[in-house]
């Protein structure tokens, strides 16, 4: 088929053009309805009707997509159960992707914690018995010899995006084995509902390299590689393979890791960021979208120079925060040193020190060496209280990356509430229910003081504080726009650097009025014009920087538009 898009008025050919317009196409009759971004249902028009041989395949009335919207929300609300409700969206992105986005764009808020996180975190519990239709692509160890093949086979479109997950770490559920899918399907529908990059440009796939959850094997229905989780150079030589073959088969495509446990997430991401365009958004995407609401929160103090941070978790988000604000402390004329000693980690053995043995590379530079706890007045049992640990380094700021609900102990938060007027309080695991702490609790022990953001949505916070609304630390208003600048800047490698851009246009979105409400982040409703902004400053920084395209100013906007698509009925003819 043959597209016909607007011309373009930059002297530079478009990195990537989404479609608009019309469409040639060859499909005929029922072949036609069930190509998922070429069926309208019954939107096709008369004219379409009758030249398409789709007589008779569709009821009589031609609806329009504002009355096709409006019967979707009646059958989704009318669900009465989160993960019903996900399904019949998945069912309808099966079926006709173009209204399916049309339903989410407009409905973001509402739609967002169902296709996304929490209600995903259940369907990758379920997957295998809630399983429909196949979407995607799973990797085996079996696979290694032949991935090319498979990822020819998978598409014969340009793929631009991957995201791929070896299930490791299913948000906070762990290892899903199989079960992962639902979170790279997801990741790649909110870049298109966010950054509108064409869903035919885009790809989910899932390293499915067995699991170590006993009762997923035992499950008769388990749809995946059924073999405990592989370790060590086989692990290591699945993932080469994989990339190996992405290079050669998808060379502009850009790689987001997603759901690797935390060793590996790092070290695979050190490995490869140089050799292809990628990032892992666990790491990046959490660092930028926290080091945002920090920078808001921090705006009327000037920026985090005065701030002390930590840790309650010490994996591979906490890390990748811990990364990018040390990144910005030294930016704002803080020695490393200092910047170091601003940041301590708290994981389930207790304060993380460089006298531990065996201490991960990963962590070493964000642990507290023995001068530090020497001078804090630590002993032994003090090193695994938090409260202590709290009471010694005075934080003014507490960010939890744990996975383990009411990690946040009351005692903990009315200490952090001591050493700071505002403390900023983070508890950002998700789903919602292994969440650190509640806002309202978080309130209620700061007698209204702390300046609250979640991993999770949650309702405004009512008490004798007032009503505080709680903005979302979502991934999602950082990645759509660096994975969408990125792509139409054809980087050849998204650096640190990338991230703290992204997280100081974000941080610059955020209005005086919303921050009085207590939001630390732009409401979702705003997705699409965050991911913009944040994608058109991704392009100059690639251009300033040498990693990407060179555009002139004037260009880079056009750029950025054309690339976005609108999930619009495209006007068919036939081939």
């Amino acid at each position: 088929m043959k597209m016909h898009t607007e011309a373009p008025n930059s002297a530079v050919p478009p990195a990537l053009e989404a479609p608009r317009g019309s469409l040639r196409v060859s499909h005929r009759g029922s072949d036609l309805i069930a190509r998922r971004l070429l069926n309208k249902d019954t939107a096709f028009t008369e004219r379409e009707r009758e030249e398409f041989g789709l007589r008779g395949l569709l009821p009589a009335g031609v609806a329009s997509m504002d009355d096709q919207v409006a019967l979707e929300l009646e059958h989704v609300r009318r669900k009465s159960d989160d993960l019903e409700r996900y399904i019949g969206l998945a069912a309808l992105q099966d079926r006709n992707e173009t209204l399916f986005y049309r339903l989410l764009v407009d409905n973001l808020e509402e739609f967002l914690p169902i296709v996304y996180t929490p209600t995903v975190g259940r369907a990758c519990e379920e997957f295998s018995h809630i399983f429909r239709r196949p979407r995607g692509v799973w990797i085996t160890p079996a696979d290694i010899g032949r991935i090319d093949a498979i990822l020819r086979a998978a598409t014969d479109r340009d793929i631009r995006l991957i995201v791929v997950t070896d299930n490791e770490r299913i948000l906070g559920l762990g290892d899903q084995g199989a079960g992962g899918m639902p979170i790279p399907v997801g990741k790649l529908a909110l870049y298109t509902a966010a950054a509108g990059i064409y869903p035919a440009h885009t790809m989910p796939i899932s390293l499915d390299v067995g699991t170590d959850r006993q009762e997923l094997l035992d499950d008769r229905l388990y749809l995946g590689y059924r073999a405990p989780r592989l370790r060590g150079a086989e692990y290591d030589a699945v993932v080469e393979a994989f990339v190996d073959a992405v290079g050669r088969v998808f060379p502009r495509a850009l790689l987001q890791w997603e759901d690797f446990k935390q060793h590996n997430a790092l070290r695979i991401l050190d490995r490869y960021r140089h050799r292809l365009p990628s990032f892992n958004d666990d790491v990046q995407g959490t660092g930028a979208v926290v080091l945002a609401g920090l920078l808001a929160a921090r705006l009327s103090r000037g920026g985090l120079f005065r701030e002390r941070i930590l840790f309650v978790g010490a994996g591979a988000a906490a890390l990748g925060i811990a990364r990018l604000v040390a990144r910005q402390l030294i930016d704002e004329g803080i020695s490393a040193i200092a910047a170091s000693h601003a940041i301590a980690m708290i994981d389930s053995r207790g304060l993380v020190t460089t006298s531990r043995p065996e201490l991960p590379a990963d962590q070493r530079p964000f642990a507290t060496d023995a001068g530090r706890v020497t001078a804090l007045g630590l002993d032994e049992a003090g090193l695994r209280d938090p409260v202590a640990v709290a009471r010694a380094f005075r934080p003014t700021v507490l960010i939890g990356t744990t996975g383990t609900p009411g990690a946040f102990s009351e005692e903990l938060i009315r200490e952090v509430a001591r050493h700071d007027d505002a403390p900023v309080v983070l508890p950002l695991s998700n789903p919602s229910d292994k969440t650190e702490a509640r806002p309202d609790e978080v309130l209620a022990w700061t007698d209204g003081r702390a300046l609250v953001a979640t991993g999770s949505p949650f309702p405004d916070a009512v008490g004798a504080w007032g009503t505080r609304v709680i903005g979302q630390a979502n991934n999602v208003l950082i990645f759509p726009g660096v994975g969408l600048g990125s792509i139409v800047a054809e980087a050849r490698e998204l650096t640190d650097d990338t991230f703290l851009v992204a997280a100081r246009e974000l941080a610059g979105m955020l209005t005086a009025g919303r921050l009085e409400t207590g939001a630390l982040y732009p409401p979702i409703g705003q997705l699409r014009a965050v991911a913009r902004t944040i994608a058109v400053a991704v392009v100059l920084h690639a251009r300033q920087s040498g990693y990407g395209r060179q555009y002139r100013d004037d260009e880079i906007e056009p750029a950025v538009d054309r690339a976005i698509w609108e999930p619009e009925y495209l006007t068919l003819n036939p081939a």
